[in-house]
């Protein structure tokens, strides 16, 4: 009796220590994932420019790719049409629209559209460009040379530009069995206000100060040559 006993003292007892330990590991694993949710998050952030990079360099997600053209490169038979099209950012008081709706050209061939935008506010203001092409399969094909969204953009009030981009398609598109279908690739951008608007705040001061002078021209210093 006394031997039943202790035998089913003992069972409990590793009942008990296998819960304590499962639980442990439980715990354990939980914290684990825990810290490599946060890290994965941290990482997106930190890492963002090298994700542009690189999506720059293999035109990932539509990302068109920045290259110098060739002028020796082979050109395709077949012509390709791309479509333009501009969005702004429901923040920015700009308007933005490209000057074409389309350019038909062949594959290795190098070519220049124009955007046009417009700063409707009473302010200066800075802008930034995000691209990207579709479908997205041919980003890795779509080339650009120059392009205004190479950098940020600064549009005095009631200031309009018109801004080129130059650019080409590879012609190893049509040598592509997933590309070679494709007979329309869209370029789109998107205009945002820049997260820095220093400069912008300096036009704004300068211009102020000018008013000023204007405004107070006893206030103003001439200084006479000699």
């Amino acid at each position: 009796m006394k031997l039943k006993k202790q035998r089913s003292a003992s069972r409990v007892g590793a009942v008990v220590l296998n819960t304590e330990k499962e639980n442990s590991r439980n715990g354990l694993t939980a914290v684990v994932l825990s810290f490599l949710v946060f890290s994965m998050i941290g990482l997106a952030y930190a890492s963002e420019p090298l994700y542009r990079i690189f999506c720059q360099v293999t035109g990932y997600g539509g990302t068109t790719r920045i290259a110098v053209f060739d002028n020796k490169s082979s050109v395709a038979e077949n012509s390709i049409t791309v479509r333009f099209d501009a969005n702004v950012n429901k923040l920015l008081p700009w308007r933005f629209k490209p000057m074409q709706n389309k350019i038909i050209l062949k594959p290795g061939e190098q070519a220049m559209a124009f955007y046009e935008a417009t700063n409707v506010s009473d302010k200066p203001i800075v802008g930034t460009a995000v691209f990207n092409v579709a479908p997205f399969k041919v980003g890795e094909y779509f080339n650009k040379i120059e392009c205004f969204c190479f950098t940020e953009q600064v549009l005095l009030p009631g200031q309009t530009v018109q801004m080129p981009v130059t650019f080409f398609v590879d012609s190893s598109i049509v040598e592509d069995r997933n590309t070679k279908e494709v007979n329309t690739i869209t370029l789109s951008y998107t205009f945002y206000a820049s997260d820095d608007q220093s400069e912008a705040e300096n036009l704004s001061k300068i211009s102020l100060k000018m008013k000023k002078s204007i405004n107070n021209p006893g206030e103003t210093q001439i200084i006479q040559p000699g």
